[in-house]
């Protein structure tokens, strides 16, 4: 896979190649598409997911999500990415590299989600194996960390072929849906990627 430009703090986030899909930073242009599929997508969302607001999927929401992805990007914190297929240029999903932490700890936090209609058939994997070069080689960090709720086992299933290994369960870790959940984390460090 291949950066084909190297990170500004001026993007919201760079293009990443990966094995039949590409991840690019969001536009206002994607607000239609991504509405669509979170809407068709919402009943198969929510159980893994934080609360929606009420106004979420409306195109006010989505500029004030861009705002503040540019200014968590300018700032270093986070790197939102949609995932689209190679094919025919389809919004499958997206991810995000979030809770960056610099200093002695070098870790962040890694979240994706998939359409409906569109989980299940490799994506989100690709997706993931696509960014970990970027975040380990372009970011420079040493940990990546993700979590999903016990019963997620196509998550699992996605961070194992990613090379994650499972360090555990969280407690109370994320409120989804409403409820704070224990999550399974994993975690990725740079040397494993050497095994």
């Amino acid at each position: 896979m291949a950066f084909l430009r190297s990170i500004t703090r001026s993007e919201v986030a760079p293009l990443v190649i990966g094995q039949g899909v590409y991840l690019r930073g969001p536009t206002m242009g994607d607000y239609a598409e991504w509405a669509e599929l979170r809407t068709r997508s919402r009943a198969f969302l929510t159980p893994w997911e934080p609360t929606w607001p009420a106004d979420d999927l409306t195109r006010a929401a989505f500029r004030r999500r861009l705002r503040r992805y540019m200014r968590d990007v300018r700032e270093d914190l986070a790197y939102p990415f949609l995932v689209f297929r190679d094919e025919d240029d389809a919004l499958v999903g997206g991810v995000t590299v979030s809770n960056i932490h610099r200093g002695v700890q070098q870790s962040c936090t890694l979240g994706y989600w998939a359409g409906e209609v569109h989980s299940g058939n490799g994506y989100i994997t690709s997706a993931v194996q696509a960014l970990v070069p970027f975040i380990f080689d372009e970011l420079h960090m040493h940990r990546i960390q993700a979590a999903c709720l016990p019963e997620n086992e196509r998550s699992q299933v996605v961070l194992r072929k990613c090379g994650f290994t499972h360090e555990g369960i969280a407690r109370g870790y994320l409120r989804i849906d409403g409820a704070w959940r224990d999550h399974v984390v994993f975690a990725l460090l740079v040397g494993d990627r050497q095994r």
